[in-house]
């Protein structure tokens, strides 16, 4: 199974409009970070973790061709306001997309984007997508995937954990039973915004002390923001352990 890091940044992406700091600046190719997301691919099967802003963008870049499934982590517009782009992917497809969520999720999306679901017909294209609550472990594409429950401030989300692998963005705190989901990991990624305090997000050294309570065999931060240097916390976390940032266009094998 590979996992193919399509955005490893926060909600603003890195660089930031109209920021000139250190890192926006930089021209290390680690601190240019488009919105987060994953695409987890097994057995000519390909499964995207949200859709971003910059699905098209990611699309382009890294050549991609294929979604068999989405699974959506929450509903910020970071993590869903690409929704509109897997148009693109029924057409090279010729068949719908299956959309897993929360209850919550599939609710707000079913809502917020009606046209897409409405039975009444448009004259322009529009994703066709079908709605799939994921509330306990099911086998999608082919892999077998369970919903992590985590907090991201004061609301419940999903992190996912596929075969191996687990997903984890947006959290500031994993309640005790989600533990018990995340043992024996090959690899974990993990929410990792900054080094100061955030109500819903992980520090880096929150990151740290989680991932070593979960015990994976490697451990990748993700979601991170522009005052994290990639150069510089690539030090930092590698003596803490077998830690790494993520980066986009990373590709990791579980």
């Amino acid at each position: 199974m590979k996992v193919l890091v399509l955005g490893s940044g926060t909600s603003t992406g890195v660089p930031l409009i109209g920021c000139d700091c250190v890192v926006c600046a930089s021209k290390n190719p680690g601190n240019k970070r488009l919105r987060p997301s994953v695409l987890v691919s097994e057995g000519g099967r390909d499964i995207l973790i949200d859709t971003t802003p910059d699905l098209r963008t990611q699309a382009l870049k890294h050549k991609f061709l294929n979604i068999d499934a989405v699974l959506y982590t929450h509903t910020h517009a970071d993590h869903l306001f690409g929704i509109d782009d897997l148009r693109m992917f029924n057409f090279l497809k010729n068949s719908t997309i299956p959309i897993y969520g929360s209850r919550k999720a599939m609710e707000f999306i079913k809502k917020k984007f009606d046209y897409i679901f409405s039975p009444k017909k448009t004259y322009s294209s529009r994703p066709k997508l079908t709605l799939n609550i994921i509330g306990k472990p099911e086998k999608i594409a082919g892999m077998d995937v369970t919903p992590i429950p985590v907090f991201h401030g004061e609301d419940l989300i999903n992190g996912y954990r596929i075969k191996n692998f687990a997903y984890i963005t947006d959290v500031s705190k994993i309640p005790a039973k989600s533990f018990g989901l995340l043992k024996n990991l090959k690899v974990l990624m993990i929410d990792a915004l900054r080094y100061k305090p955030h109500k819903t997000h992980l520090t880096v050294d929150e990151a740290v002390r989680l991932a070593e309570k979960i015990n994976p065999e490697r451990t990748y931060f993700t979601h991170m923001g522009h005052h994290i240097d990639y150069g510089e916390i690539k030090k930092k976390i590698k003596k803490a352990g077998n830690f790494e940032p993520a980066r986009d266009g990373l590709v990791i094998e579980v």
